[in-house]
């Protein structure tokens, strides 16, 4: 039985959301504001969660619930409609969903985003580097070391890592990973960038994981 953590303060939709998806096999433990969030985020396999709370709205607590448990999949809720809303809320979360929503649409949605999170752990190879994908673990297989990240430090390479292969600008990864407009100048990301090296390339000097392409961004490769 997945467990999911409902966080809503409107009574009829939370009673209704509540019935709907126990009813379909799910365990459901539903707050009215974000305040004990942290009481149960640890036992939850999926997180369903309105823009619109008292205290800290849906957007701040889903962002701090990716970056402390980037694995863990969010569905947002909302009655907000403009794509600037839908913008910000995808930055950060797996799913966004306007109201009003037919119970079908809302519990296959639910099912997508369990099965694309509950897969099998699996193991990429890069260079020196073992890295378990579904807990993040990373082993430098030379030395049987496991690399300790930042939570912000695994956001930037998880990013990479969702997009092997691809050129990325330095627009790209900051927008991605904090969720906010790049301003031109900024050194924040490439600050994170020479942290980063430090801990997964054997030269950081001469980096072959995270490459630089110059005069546009990143690229890591397989």
């Amino acid at each position: 039985m997945e467990r999911v953590l409902y966080i809503e303060d409107e009574q009829e939709i939370g009673r209704w959301v509540t019935m709907n998806l126990t009813e379909r096999g799910h365990h459901v433990t539903w707050l009215r504001s974000g305040e004990e969030v942290e009481k149960h985020i640890a036992h939850c396999d999926l997180v369903i969660l309105d823009v619109m709370l008292p205290g800290l709205d849906g957007f701040s607590i889903g962002k701090r619930i990716k970056k402390e448990h980037p694995h863990l999949p969010i569905l947002m809720l909302s009655a907000r409609t403009a794509i600037e809303d839908k913008v910000e809320g995808l930055s950060f979360a797996d799913d966004y969903l306007t109201k009003p929503f037919h119970p079908d649409e809302l519990a296959a949605r639910v099912e997508v985003l369990l099965r694309r999170f509950n897969k099998n752990d699996e193991i990429l190879k890069l260079k020196h580097l073992t890295i378990h994908t579904k807990d993040m673990r990373i082993i430098n297989h030379e030395t049987g070391e496991e690399i300790l990240l930042t939570g912000k430090q695994y956001q930037i390479f998880q990013y990479f890592l969702r997009h092997l292969n691809q050129i990325l600008t330095k627009e790209q990864l900051y927008e991605g990973v904090w969720g906010e407009p790049y301003i031109e100048g900024d050194k924040t990301l490439m600050v994170h960038i020479r942290y980063l090296r430090e801990k997964l390339e054997k030269d950081p000097k001469n980096p072959e994981i995270i490459e630089t392409i110059r005069g546009i961004g990143y690229r890591v490769r397989k």
